[in-house]
């Protein structure tokens, strides 16, 4: 199970990075591509979480990535 976060790069873009990583796994130009790539890196790893960061460096989204298991399934139906 992996874990990514979609963090805003302080030289332009987004980068998705797994949880204890170094570096970066995937540097995108927009947000919503960074957060694609993250979710399938996930879910070729046996799923995990992806968390979302906001330009407020808050977090503002998180999701599971099947097959990994959500023992607190969020009652939002947007994902």
């Amino acid at each position: 199970m992996a874990n990514y976060n979609v963090t805003k790069n302080s030289d332009g873009g987004w980068d998705a990075k797994r949880d204890n990583a170094q570096r970066s796994s995937f540097h995108g130009n927009t947000q919503r591509e960074t957060e694609t790539v993250a979710k399938q890196f996930s879910k070729n790893s046996c799923g995990g979480e992806v968390r979302i960061q906001g330009r407020d460096n808050k977090f503002r989204d998180s999701d599971t990535v099947p097959p990994a298991h959500d023992p607190n399934p969020p009652r939002d139906k947007r994902h």
